[in-house]
């Protein structure tokens, strides 16, 4: 069944075709209103698109910004907690300093994923970016930091040998009083 047809096959005599995909004054049988030109709405329209253009793209660079400086806020909270866990080895320090390793990977896994709201033509991520994976290789590095305070690195030989002797330690810590 063909459109605009009716069930028995006829046409309607009443349907009009609104649609004019034509642009050019030649070609249109209505001309435009007294006063009205085509060229001025398209300057003014592009003035304005333009400008909510640049101002889209410096919010959108802002909020890269915003985003890119989250990983200090973390960083610095994640550091608190584990000075506040100690350097015993315990299931807290061990919970938090897992943590502290475990953020930045899948934060550094997802790096293309944050900032792709913010992806423009207007708008430089490369300097956020790196930003970004920065501070998250400093909570990293954090973490690491950590789980050598603890003692769970393997540093020594004897940590990967059971037949070498464990290193001596380096430091020891005495009373106020002698005892010769």
């Amino acid at each position: 069944m063909e459109k605009g047809k009716g069930v028995m096959g006829m046409g309607r005599r009443w349907a009009i075709d609104f649609t004019d995909n034509s642009t050019s004054l030649a070609s249109r049988d209505i001309p435009d209103p007294l006063g009205f030109s085509r060229a001025s709405l398209d300057q003014e329209d592009s003035a304005v698109t333009r400008q909510k253009k640049d101002a889209e793209a410096n919010w959108k660079a802002q909020k890269a910004w915003e985003v890119a400086q989250a990983p200090f806020k973390n960083l610095m909270m994640m550091g608190f907690m584990m000075w506040m866990s100690g350097s015993t080895v315990h299931l807290f320090s061990i919970g938090i300093t897992f943590s502290a390793l475990w953020q930045p990977i899948s934060a550094l896994q997802g790096v293309g994923k944050v900032f792709e709201p913010y992806k423009d033509n207007k708008v430089e991520l490369l300097v956020p970016k790196l930003l970004y994976i920065a501070l998250n290789l400093g909570g990293l590095a954090l973490g690491v930091w950590k789980l050598n305070t603890l003692g769970l690195l393997p540093t020594h030989a004897s940590d990967w040998v059971s037949s070498l002797p464990p290193a001596q330690e380096v430091e020891y810590s005495g009373g106020g009083i002698p005892l010769h």
